[in-house]
């Protein structure tokens, strides 16, 4: 039977095919993960911390867990944060037939319908996921902030761990915000209440400070399908909630001090890099639209200093204006940084010290920092050249935007199912994009993006305009509008 999971997973193939993405593992792949049987064992100094509070906080329906959190209280408004990372190189070892695999992918492919893992799933929904009360060995960020945020210390050492909760996004930061229950996990485990309102905490005095040197507070919502059965029945907007928010500053906490541990033992690194804005004049246009003002040159303080000011004038359009400075942004790429050199940082996190490292089940880059970190706890050698990790950054900066391109396809053939009904109808729209290429809109509501064939002359990036559909192609993702 012909559904629309079915239908979605298809396109899905045959982009990733047509993009060089392998959407299947090759024979010796699977031969390989299905003569693992067990999680991978300690060699080496590895501590025991399976007795504190670890917790995972992901996705409803996330299976593959790459990291745990915890917190400790310390004297003078201190506090510890200790991050658990999935130690996915003890089992996945390189010039393996998995590892060739990932290295081709380089990222796990995120589709409405269906997700192609960059591992087996019996390895990155098992083996090497963190599971609730499983025993799994991990490389621990060791992190300690002064009561304002600001770091004091930090160290990386392996270790044991143990995930005391699976816990999700969403109730996580309803309870937190005091409008739900808290989850049954966090009332079932002694201490994990007060564990979790102290990661909350601190979360909050980091998300503050990264601000006030000009992180930029954006708010976009994603289009997420709704499945009944295996009929595509809506489209939810996924927005960022404060528990998100926790995991994300943790996990930049964590990526700026494993960078900054690479550089002091004198080993190159993969850094996460988002160059100056792309089209800084347009987002200078924008805030003149509002009645504000920019710099003509790109800075970050001041970017986020009219972000802030324009969520509370007006909390209801923030999300379309934050889209547009998105887009017009740009963006990230993988960039190999030598010892003693200058890194070129990562304008919308305002931090010069960011590499990928916490999630090594679903993307390469983490996996190929984490072989770079475990060499540099054990004294050992560099494990990859330097003319190796330039081609490998290029390579995967290359394969994450295919991936995107896959996943942007088929998101808009999901939403192309969902409009194909609809021919005729208008809505509130904002324009994404505007190049020689064509003008692309996204409606207000349902959050679907499509491209203005018809009336786009003077339009640009941010602007508001009202369109009428007109056209939708399932196949190709095509979703087409005429100005109103």
């Amino acid at each position: 039977m012909n559904s629309d999971r079915n239908t979605l997973a298809a396109i899905a193939r045959r982009a990733m095919i047509e993009r060089g993405l392998e959407p299947d593992f090759p024979p010796a792949a699977r031969r390989e993960a299905s003569a693992m049987s067990r999680p991978a064992d300690a060699t080496g100094s590895v501590r025991d911390l399976r007795d504190r509070l670890w917790v995972s906080i992901d996705n409803d329906d996330s299976r593959d867990l790459d990291q745990l959190t915890v917190g400790e209280p310390l004297a003078a408004g201190r506090a510890r944060i200790l991050v658990a990372v999935a130690d996915v190189d003890a089992l996945v070892r390189r010039d393996s037939a998995i590892d060739g695999h990932a290295s081709h992918n380089t990222t796990s492919v995120y589709t409405p319908a269906a997700i192609f893992p960059m591992l087996p799933e019996a390895l990155s929904t098992g083996l090497t996921s963190l599971n609730e009360h499983e025993d799994r060995i991990a490389v621990v960020a060791d992190i300690v902030f002064e009561a304002d945020g600001s770091l004091a210390t930090s160290d990386l050492y392996r270790a044991r761990v143990r995930n005391h909760g699976q816990l999700a996004y969403r109730s996580v930061a309803a309870w937190l915000d005091g409008e739900g229950p808290a989850p049954p996990r966090v009332l079932e485990t002694p201490g994990l209440d007060d564990n979790l309102r102290l990661q909350d905490r601190v979360a909050q005095q980091l998300v503050e400070l990264r601000h006030r040197h000009g992180a930029l507070s954006l708010e976009t919502a994603e289009p997420k399908a709704v499945f009944d059965g295996d009929n595509l029945s809506d489209l939810d907007a996924d927005r960022k909630n404060r528990a998100r928010q926790l995991i994300e500053d943790f996990m930049i906490a964590a990526n700026g001090v494993t960078a900054t541990y690479l550089e002091s033992k004198g080993f190159p690194s993969l850094r996460r890099v988002l160059r100056s804005p792309e089209r800084w004049d347009r987002i200078v246009q924008l805030a003149s639209a509002t009645g504000d003002q920019l710099p003509g040159e790109p800075d970050a303080v001041a970017l986020e200093a009219f972000l802030t000011r324009r969520r509370k004038a007006d909390p209801d359009g923030f999300p379309d204006l934050s889209l547009a400075v998105v887009k017009l942004i740009g963006r990230g790429e993988y960039a190999l940084d030598l010892p003693g050199s200058e890194p070129p940082g990562h304008f919308g996190l305002a931090v010069k010290d960011y590499t990928h490292s916490t999630a090594p089940n679903r993307r390469f880059p983490d996996l190929l920092t984490q072989r770079l970190v475990k060499a540099a706890l054990a004294g050992a050698p560099l494990p990859y050249s330097v003319p190796e990790l330039a081609a490998l950054a290029t390579h995967c900066t290359e394969r994450e935007d295919d991936a995107t391109k896959v996943e942007r396809l088929v998101r808009k053939s999901a939403a192309a199912l969902l409009l194909s009904g609809r021919i005729g109808e208008s809505f509130d729209a904002i324009v994404t994009g505007a190049s020689s290429k064509g003008t692309w809109v996204r409606l207000s509501q349902p959050p679907i993006e499509g491209r203005l064939e018809h009336g786009f002359q003077g339009l640009d990036v941010g602007d508001h305009v009202r369109v009428r559909l007109i056209q939708t192609n399932v196949e190709r993702g095509f979703i087409d509008f005429a100005r109103d």
